[in-house]
Order: C-alpha cells, then structure tokens, then sequence
C-alpha cells in the first residue's frame, strides 16, 4: 500500500509542478505528517525532490526529472476504461487504481497533450445517473462479486428476485458482461434458458463456482451489440397498447403532446406498456387527464380515485 502511495506522490509532483504538504495530503488522503515521512522516504531513495519553504512553498521534483514509473498494473489498465465514470470504478474496487492510471497516462503524454487532457477534464463531465434514480446509495453488495465472475469468466449460482411468479428463482449462469445504465448495473449471462440480463439489485444470493471449469461467451459474442440489440427489443415491446384519453394543456404538456387545437381540453391517444403501468403514470397527472379507454384502464383509475376520496375524506 505505502509503495504504491509513494509512485502516486511521485506522479502527482511530476504531473502538477509545486505542491504543498497538504496538496498532497489531501490528494492521498493521508495526514500531513505521513506526507512528510514519504517525501523523506522519495529522497532518501535518490529521487531529486525538494521542499520551498514560506507561504508560497511546497514540494516539487528537479527541473527535468521524470520518472519512468508509467507502465500500467492489470487492475489499473481495467481501470482506465472508466476513466469517464469514476463512480462506476469505485462501485467496482478500483477507484484507487483508476486515480493511479490517470496519473501514469497523464505522465506519459507529451506537455502540450497532458495540458490538453487537464482542460478537458476541467470542462466536460459525464454524470450517468437520473436526476430521481437511486444511484446514489451505496453500491449493492454482490455487485463485486459479479464482477469477479465477470473479469474470471466463473459460473455462478444465482438466487434472483424477478417481477413474475415465482418472483424467487435459483439459477446457474455464466456471465459475459456488466453493463452499466442510467445508474443501474445489470449482469448479462448465458444458462439453461439462454441469454439473459439480470439487474444487479435484484440479487439475492450468488455463489462463485469455483469447482465449475471457466467459461466463455458463445462464438461472436459482442456485448456492446447485444446490449444495442436488448435496448431496441425493450422498446419495440415497451409500447403494445393505447389509451384515448382528454388532457388539459397542461396534462399534454406533461406528456409531451402537441395540441391540435386552442380547446381546454384535447382528446389524444396515447402508446401505453400495459393498463398496470398506465394505471399509475395517468394517475401521476392528476386532474389533467380523464381515461376514456380502454375500460378496464379507466375502471381501474377510477376505483383508485375512489379509494383516495373516501380515504381523506375520513380523515
């Protein structure tokens, strides 16, 4: 651990210039006073640092050193692949890791380049999670563990919660891929019932077969085409039915409709999933909408608006 913190030190100083004590405290997440028994430990090694005393002081290497410390570990070239989503690296073990391969690539590249890469830093930012997901929780706790059958290529044994009876099941897969979207990671694995793709929060249980020799995905096997062709199914299947219904103007605004008329209310129809999904996205709405079918959607609602009439009514 202190070895890999003393060539994270040694990268920072070669990488920004002059850096205080406490710069680089914070960037290690250490104390000060193990700063200085590290930049103590560098120069009794023979590496030309040294320090500037005063307000303006700090740390910084002899004008011309570099180091050729840049060659990448295994975890920290897997890392460098999440270099855009450093939650995602933390989520999966190597966040430390991914800020070391930062470092080394940034040392790596000629100055005008390395200055490049740091505007860009600086400037654009990739934040893959939904404003009102749940992404920000902790990561789940088999997520690491389905990362290492993932990076071992081992079978697993899965326990799994599904939304269709029996919503409990227990299945051995061999996974090929994680997959990361809208904040959600989702496992794609290969088994008894063919290819399939497991949201990752709806494990229950999973248990690396070691025993079991390695796996491998099937000839031609490509995640990023199959998570493209997965994402297509899903919507070609996301919208089966319709819905007529009346909105106000602000009802067809909350659903994205462009109104035919200057009427306050507007009859539309409108691509639902199923009448159960539907059920609860008009009922978002409000006095906004009125169903008018199918039947069973407005009997549906209207039993809901029931329900919630006599509820606070009583109280």
């Amino acid at each position: 651990m202190r070895a890999s913190r003393l060539v994270t030190l040694l990268l920072l100083l070669q990488n920004r210039g002059r850096m205080t004590a406490r710069q680089l405290a914070e960037e290690l997440e250490v104390s000060v006073r193990t700063v200085y028994r590290d930049v103590e430990a560098l120069a009794a090694a023979g590496i030309p640092l040294y320090g500037d005393a005063g307000h303006a002081g700090g740390y910084r290497l002899l004008d011309g050193y570099r180091t050729r410390l840049t060659g990448l570990t295994g975890d920290e070239a897997q890392a460098a692949f999440l270099t855009a989503l450093p939650e995602a690296a933390a989520q999966l073990g190597l966040g430390e890791a991914l800020t070391t391969a930062r470092l080394k690539l940034d040392a790596a590249l000629p100055t005008a380049l390395r200055e490049h890469a740091g505007r860009i830093r600086q400037r654009f930012l990739l934040d893959a999670p939904g404003w009102y997901g749940d992404a920000d929780r902790a990561p789940h706790p088999h997520l690491a563990a389905v990362a290492t059958a993932v990076w071992e290529r081992r079978a697993v044994l899965l326990r799994y919660r599904r939304w269709r009876a029996p919503e409990e099941i227990e299945r051995r897969v061999e996974p090929y891929g994680l997959v990361l979207k809208a904040g959600r990671w989702y496992l794609v694995a290969g088994g008894a019932s063919g290819l399939r793709t497991y949201r990752v929060d709806q494990i229950l249980g999973l248990r690396l077969l070691t025993e079991d020799p390695s796996t491998a995905p099937p000839a031609g096997f490509d995640l990023a085409e199959h998570w493209r062709a997965h994402v297509a199914d899903f919507r070609a299947r996301l919208h089966t039915g319709e819905a007529l219904v009346r909105v106000t103007a602000e009802g067809a605004r909350r659903l994205g409709l462009t109104r035919s008329g200057g009427d306050e209310w507007t009859e539309a129809r409108v691509p639902i999933e199923s009448v159960e999904h539907a059920h609860g996205e008009f009922l978002r709405l409000g006095a906004d909408v009125e169903v008018l079918a199918p039947a069973e959607l407005r009997e549906r609602i209207a039993a809901t608006v029931r329900k919630l009439a006599a509820r606070y009514d009583a109280s």
